[in-house]
């Protein structure tokens, strides 16, 4: 069956996910994917099947490890093909918090006093603090803010902000609360032409499509493997030029050897061996959809994210659309999705009950979800909310389906 220009088949989706079966799961709409995804039955396998049997140190003669070994580096192979780079250009750590930590202690060494690092305050804290931090060195930190109209970072401001000091900007590809998809590539273009190395979060971004790496430009891009369908790890992909010149982070005898020099302890082997299974499930889905197999992994990937975002628009701009007739409602961020200018991560607040009385609320409807500063407290501080109480985040992904919209607007009605 061919379904090319069609649209996704939910019901194949959710039947790749095991937590849609589970007893405890089954009668709930995740409404929380922002945090974290469920996992395909693939990854479940990939990670039984390491735990079984080849849970012992890889990369020695003996079966068991040999086969270890060669499951570590081709999920790191499968990877680096999903978003066309290198394998010597990707890392798997323990999070994009831990990633971007180590990222910038290398970076610092590029530092002179009064130089300038450009941060958002839009971003998540993991993209923001590592980087202010450098203030240490002597760096001046300049704050990119958002427009409080439409809470959109605005390319004209950062164009004014850059200087002939600038050497660093960290920037968010997508907000995991204003959900706008930043342009990237255009920021990247601007950022380069005065030399300055780019640093993308993707961690809001991914999750509803893998990106281009190569095509975006940017010096290091990063995300969360477990809010793309994987296990807790993350991904961080850096430019080959620049890393190969980073100081190592790593043990003494690892100089020299990239990006493992960028990766202190190295990634968790049976959760880097699942990730197999996450390129299982993406396979299996583009040929669940189309008939022609012989292209690229990358050119599978790009279908199948046109499949996801042509979804995700069905699903989640009806749910943008009745928050933002509600008088009494406040919804952060664009109120429709259009051409994926937007994730389906939906946030907002009342004027008249708490986040958390909202979110209460809706767990008795069976809505998985929850209310937070989700760590982009920086941005609910200039938004004049709350920054405890937070605001009520309702975060969709391709497995999400038209009930799950349904379901939740009617409990939306009922508070």
């Amino acid at each position: 069956m061919t379904l090319e220009n069609i649209k996704l088949d939910i019901d194949y989706v959710r039947s790749q996910f095991p937590a849609f079966q589970d007893p405890l799961c089954k009668d709930w709409s995740f409404f929380e994917n922002a945090g974290g995804s469920y996992v395909p039955k693939n990854v479940i396998d990939k990670l039984t099947e390491f735990m079984t049997s080849t849970k012992v140190q890889p990369y020695a003669e003996y079966p068991m490890s040999k086969m270890a070994g060669e499951n570590m580096d081709k999920a790191t192979e499968l990877f680096a093909n999903m978003i066309n780079a290198k394998r010597n250009e990707i890392l798997i750590g323990g999070s994009t918090s831990i990633n971007l930590y180590v990222l910038s202690n290398a970076l610092k060494d590029l530092i002179r006093p009064g130089d300038e690092v450009i941060v958002t305050n839009q971003d998540h804290e993991a993209n923001i603090s590592p980087w202010r931090r450098l203030k240490n060195c002597g760096a001046k930190i300049i704050e990119w803010k958002f427009n409080l109209n439409d809470h959109e970072l605005k390319i004209s401001d950062l164009e004014k902000l850059i200087s002939a000091k600038t050497k660093i900007l960290a920037v968010t590809h997508c907000s995991n609360i204003v959900g706008s998809v930043n342009n990237l590539k255009k920021i990247t273009s601007i950022a380069h032409k005065n030399n300055i190395i780019v640093i993308g979060d993707g961690v809001s971004y991914a999750p509803h499509g893998f990106p281009n790496v190569k095509d975006l430009g940017v010096d290091f891009y990063t995300f969360s493997l477990y809010k793309t369908y994987g296990p807790h790890l993350a991904l961080l992909y850096g430019k080959e030029e620049i890393l190969k010149n980073l100081p190592n982070q790593n043990h003494e005898f690892l100089n020299g050897q990239y990006p493992y020099t960028i990766n202190p302890g190295g990634p968790n082997q049976e959760e880097l061996v699942s990730l197999i299974g996450i390129y299982d499930y993406f396979e299996g889905l583009y040929s669940h959809h189309f008939d022609n197999t012989n292209i690229s992994i990358l050119e599978k990937i790009e279908k199948i994210n046109n499949l996801i975002s042509i979804h995700e628009e069905e699903i989640a701009n009806p749910i943008l659309n009745y928050i933002h007739e509600r008088n009494d409602l406040n919804l952060i961020g664009k109120n429709k999705i259009t051409n994926k200018n937007r994730a389906p991560t939906i946030s907002f607040y009342s004027n008249d009950k708490s986040s958390k009385e909202i979110s209460n609320n809706l767990l008795k409807f069976n809505i998985a979800t929850r209310n937070d500063n989700f760590y982009a407290w920086r941005c609910l501080k200039y938004l004049g909310i709350d920054v405890d109480d937070g605001v009520v985040r309702l975060s969709m992904t391709h497995y999400n389906n038209n009930i799950d919209t349904e379901k939740v607007i009617k409990a939306l009605k009922n508070i």
